[in-house]
């Protein structure tokens, strides 16, 4: 489910009980009737409104029957599914029976038969009524998109209109011979309020009454201070000190603020209207200022969160303190602004006022609501310019400098709009800048929570983190990135909805925006796949569900399992990558069909692929078959120690394109797995080969063998990591002019220990040989060094 505005959220609350209340009445008559009087009752209430539009009457409500006919579509799609547990039952029946008898067979009893025909035409009654319902919701929702398109007709030419400008005398004169019978009007609606109230205070009424209204008080004064505490309380003992406090907290005011003006106005329409006493259009009015009020509210604490007077350090906007100072009453200005006009433009449309006095009354509100906000813009400059000539230096992002021209931009449209007497244009203008201001203002508060909620989540250096960091054995660099990556992720998707929400066409409830927000980006496509944003998320679903399950086996079979095997290490590591490569594959394939692609889908996709194959990535896919080959057959495995033209060394990874091998002096070399199968490669420690230590020791022809022989025996033997089993030896390699060369051979328990035994053996060899006063032959000479006991003389 998409991601909401608290705004809008909150919002809908006054308008679900009326819905609510305005829908229960054709509900109960659906629900009493048969499912063929429950959809004619439906089509005629969609006649009744193709006749309304086809009246073509300039007040018809278009917003009124767009909510019919999306009511209609409702109760028919609940109906259509109310009849499919009968026509499942009565297939059911119908299994029971059996397929009728063939012709050449024998017929059934004459009750079978009967039952299958009142069966059948039974399940035929109910897939026609099922069809019908269906019908009847395509039909209203056709409908409600036709009142959708007549609704933005009407606001492109309400728009274009134009009227006399209000510096002529014609634009005061219509108002001024309209206006006794606008106030007659009202006169009536404030009877009729009067009346209300009248009876709203008689004894079986002025009970609850009085109860709401105090209770309404004591919520207003006691409750908000009440309230405030408990949300400091909680934020300084249980939120961590950081972002994440100054975030919450000012979620919290504009959350507190909403709720209880909000609830305390709720309680004063349940006063007043607890038996229903209101008339129809007197309730629509109560439960029209209802929120009004939660809107004016809304903004309040909206401005008191960011601005944070009182509490300078908790503030999140880069504002100054005298800045938040010059701005502090502009929230509390612009929501009462909001609310009186909203008030004033429902009771005009309650009571019918004439043209004039609506035109003249929108104009007013788009001269104060222009007014106001150039008003805190100039006030915001002359603080930035205080600030600059004191030397601080306020560095404010692009879109912030670019909503602030806008701002201005409006206010001229706004004010030239009056002027020329494009009354409906200022009036948009206006109301819109007030509306763009809390939907971004909205959209910027919940994405300082969502980063920072995120990011004490995901931080390694928070407990989140290193809870996650503990139980998955994550690198704090991942969950770094992992945390960037949401963040972002948040963000364009809080701007998309934002987008969404101020390209809705004008005068939308809050269900319009929604409906909005899906058809600004529900329709997209990519070829001919669609871009869903409910697939995409449970797409993305799927692809965190499966990574985190296959990196929680890859890990329970490296750590648990598998060490409880008699494999050896190098085969619990392939068998553990070739899994991780199957388990990737999977996820990937169940992350597609929860995008709904199929094979016609990526068809394009396959092709480029495969001609990119043919030109430049025939070397990856050959090293990715290699990489699998080496994994299944095993050639060479980790921990093996290979020789494979200039490179030798122990194999450290066997990763999908290439394999490491790490040399003897701990570097690594990385190799692409085709070589390791296409060319020859020496495995020294495939068949747990030994490792081999030989020593030539060139001698003078006159050196007593047999002593070199048993010398080199003693000292071979001797050694604490050579084998007795082979045994070392010592052959006679052959005779030359002058000299004799000796094979001193002995073995190890691996290849990897040869270079270390066979250096501490030539330490040991020269020190015996020397000792023992037998000569080696010198390089490239026939002559002999002099023993060691003459070269000590001759030194000494």
């Amino acid at each position: 489910m998409p991601c909401r505005f608290v705004l809008l959220a909150l919002l809908c609350l006054g308008s679900f009980a009326a819905q609510a209340q305005g829908d229960a009445a054709p509900a109960a008559a659906a629900s009493s009737a048969t499912p063929a009087q429950a959809m004619q009752l439906l089509d005629d209430r969609l006649d009744t409104i193709k006749a309304t539009l086809k009246s073509k009457h300039p007040d018809t409500p278009l917003a009124d029957l767009r909510g019919t006919a999306l009511a209609v579509q409702d109760q028919a799609r609940q109906l259509a599914l109310d009849l499919a547990p009968q026509m499942a039952a009565v297939q059911a029946q119908l299994d029971v029976l059996g397929p009728a008898p063939a012709r050449d067979a024998p017929p059934e009893a004459i009750g079978v038969a009967t039952q299958r025909r009142q069966l059948d035409k039974a399940l035929a009654g109910l897939d026609a009524q099922v069809k019908q319902a269906q019908l009847l919701g395509q039909n209203a929702l056709q409908l409600a998109a036709q009142i959708t398109g007549l609704r933005n007709d009407e606001f492109q030419a309400r728009l274009a209109s134009r009227t006399a400008s209000p510096f002529s005398s014609a634009f005061w004169s219509e108002p001024a011979r309209s206006f006794p019978d606008d106030l007659a009007r009202l006169d009536r609606l404030g009877g009729r309020l009067a009346d209300a109230w009248s009876e709203a205070w008689q004894p079986p009424n002025r009970t609850p009454l009085l109860l709401c209204l105090i209770g309404a008080l004591l919520w207003l004064g006691v409750g908000r201070w009440l309230l405030d505490g408990l949300l400091l309380r909680l934020a300084t003992r249980h939120v961590p000190d950081g972002h994440l406090r100054r975030s919450a907290m000012a979620v919290a005011v504009a959350l507190t603020a909403l709720l209880t003006t909000g609830l305390a106005a709720q309680l004063v329409y349940l006063g007043l209207n607890w038996n229903d006493i209101l008339a129809t259009d007197l309730d629509a009015l109560a439960r029209s200022a209802v929120r009004l009020v939660l809107f004016a509210a809304f903004v309040t604490g909206l401005g008191r969160a960011l601005l944070s007077v009182r509490r300078p350090s908790w503030r999140l906007p880069p504002l100054s303190d005298l800045a938040a100072q010059r701005l502090r009453m502009l929230p509390w200005l612009l929501g009462a602004a909001a609310l009186l006009f909203g008030l004033i433009e429902r009771i005009s449309r309650t009571i019918g006022s004439s043209l004039p006095t609506t035109v003249a009354t929108r104009g007013a509100v788009a001269l104060v609501v222009s007014g106001l906000i150039a008003a805190g813009w100039w006030r915001l400059r002359g603080a930035r310019r205080q600030a600059a000539a004191e030397g601080v230096v306020e560095h404010r992002p692009l879109w912030v400098g670019a909503l602030g021209a806008g701002a201005v931009l409006g206010v001229l449209v706004s004010w030239l709009g009056v002027a020329t007497g494009y009354i409906a244009l200022a009036f948009f203008a206006a109301v819109q800048m007030l509306w763009v201001g809390v939907v971004v203002a909205s959209a910027w508060l919940l994405g300082h929570l969502l980063n920072d909620l995120i990011h004490i989540a995901l931080s390694p250096h928070e407990r989140g983190g290193q809870r996650l960091q503990t139980s998955f054995q994550l690198a704090p660099h991942a969950l770094d990135q992992a945390a960037t990556l949401l963040a972002g992720i948040a963000r364009v998707l809080l701007t998309l909805l934002a987008i969404a929400i101020v390209l809705t066409p004008f005068g939308a409830g809050p269900g319009d925006l929604l409906a909005s927000a899906v058809r600004t980006f529900g329709n997209l496509k990519l070829g001919d796949l669609p871009i869903n944003p409910g697939n995409i998320f449970r797409a993305v679903l799927v692809l965190v569900v499966g990574g985190v399950l296959l990196h929680m086996l890859k890990r329970w079979l490296r750590e648990q399992l598998l060490p409880k095997s008699t494999m050896e290490p190098g085969m619990q590591d392939s068998i553990v990558t070739l899994l991780g490569y199957l388990g990737g594959l999977l996820v990937l394939v169940l992350t597609l069909a929860a995008l709904h692609v199929n094979l016609t889908s990526i068809t394009w996709i396959v092709s480029a692929l495969s001609v990119g194959i043919g030109f430049g990535l025939q070397a990856i896919v050959q090293n990715f078959i290699s990489g699998l080959i080496l994994l299944v057959e095993r050639p060479v495995k980790v921990g093996d120690w290979v020789s494979l033209n200039e490179v030798e060394g122990d194999i450290r990874r066997i990763n999908v394109r290439a394999t490491e091998i790490q040399l003897w002096d701990r570097s690594t070399v990385i190799v692409p797995n085709s070589q390791l199968i296409t060319e020859n490669v020496r495995n020294v420690t495939q068949a747990n080969a030994l490792g081999r230590v030989q020593i030539k020791l060139p001698m003078p022809l006159d050196t007593d063998a047999d002593k070199v022989r048993a010398l080199a025996l003693e000292v071979l033997g001797a050694h604490p990591r050579t084998l007795a089993a082979p045994a070392p030896y010592v052959q006679l390699d052959g005779l030359d002019a002058g000299s004799m060369t000796f094979n001193c051979v002995a073995y190890v328990g691996s290849p990897r220990d040869t270079s270390g035994v066979k250096s501490e053996l030539l330490f040991e060899l020269l020190q015996r040989l020397r000792r023992a006063r037998l000569p080696l032959v010198r390089a490239q000479l026939v002559r002999t060094l002099p023993p060691l006991a003459e070269e000590d003389e001759h030194t000494g």
